[in-house]
């Protein structure tokens, strides 16, 4: 039987950067997220004993080496605890490009763990598959629940999972992704995490995560937009600011990236009220509140450099279709 599950990427507000554990992926602090409407992976697995060996498919093509190895450690994972040893196809596809810092590998291994389990035989619980996306990429413990997500940092894989702190429909705010870049990054975020204590500021950057969690939880609470902004925009810059000083320094950001904030900010000024965050990649998100989407989508596009403008809104999480 084939399994098809369809997964969102996630925007992290209070982001992971740095663990506690490597082997089970467990973060260093605990994060804030919400997922996509408009930028998803869809992913079929198909378990057989006609297949001598595991088949991976992803955007069409057949991959290799380290990225075939993740996923057929996930599969492995999978297998174990349905007691099979059966070979599998996997086709998965994106519909935005992958690498770029709009996190592929949450989408991906969320719907990979969802379709692979169901494929299995297994029946388990949203906190069970969040645990299971964790090991294969951290932050795909986010695109399991729906709306806005809370990842519990945890002291072990049995305490480290997601959950739904709201379900998307509970605020009107969206995401505008500005895509100022298409390929792939050349260091990812697997190799950045192994360095980043390296960085003179990751400790001060740590020492502060708890207070910002909590900030942005009430800010989420009481609907401050204004606050929320403030904060994870805070973040964003912290984040890439220890980046920046690892050992060898990670430069994720193009010069059309810097564009996208200072207008942002200027466009603040002038009392169109937005915030922009960025993970691990050269994409800016806009977060606003949704009657102003429209607007920053027509004003992104006048930028320079920018490739493609995304108007997502809070999205269910991982489900099968």
């Amino acid at each position: 039987m084939i399994t098809t599950a369809k997964a969102p990427a996630n925007i992290a507000f209070i982001k992971y950067w740095g663990k506690s554990n490597e082997k089970l992926r467990l973060p260093m602090n605990s994060s804030i997220s919400m997922n996509l409407s408009e930028v998803y992976t869809t992913t079929s697995v198909e378990f057989s004993e006609k297949f001598k060996e595991d088949f991976i498919y992803i955007d069409g093509k057949r991959v290799k080496a380290k990225e075939k190895e993740r996923v057929v450690g996930q599969l492995d994972l999978i297998r174990n605890l349905a007691r099979i040893r059966l070979r599998a196809k996997v086709k998965s596809r994106n519909n935005f490009p992958k690498g770029t810092g709009l996190a592929s590998s949450a989408s991906g291994f969320a719907a990979l763990t969802l379709a692979a389990s169901k494929a299995a035989g297994l029946n388990l619980s949203e906190k069970e598959l969040s645990i299971i996306a964790r090991l294969g990429s951290g932050s795909a413990c986010r695109s399991l629940p729906e709306g806005f997500v809370e990842w519990k940092a945890g002291d072990s894989s049995k305490t480290s999972y997601a959950y739904s702190l709201y379900p998307p429909n509970y605020w009107d705010i969206c995401d505008v992704v500005a895509m100022v870049g298409e390929s792939s990054k050349k260091v990812s975020s697997t190799e950045g995490h192994a360095i980043v204590e390296s960085s003179l500021f990751y400790k001060v950057r740590i020492a502060g995560m708890k207070n910002k969690v909590r900030g942005i939880k009430d800010a989420l609470k009481k609907k401050d937009f204004t606050k929320f902004g403030e904060i994870l925009e805070e973040e964003a810059i912290n984040m890439h600011v220890v980046m920046m000083t690892s050992e060898p320094p990670l430069y994720y950001w193009l010069p059309e990236t810097l564009d996208v904030m200072l207008s942002v900010i200027e466009w603040r000024d002038k009392g169109l009220e937005s915030y922009f965050t960025i993970d691990a990649g050269p994409n800016v998100h806009v977060i606003c509140q949704a009657r102003n989407a429209a607007r920053i989508k027509r004003r992104l596009i006048k930028l320079n450099g920018i490739k493609r403008v995304i108007i997502n809104k809070p999205s269910i999480g991982a489900r099968l279709i």
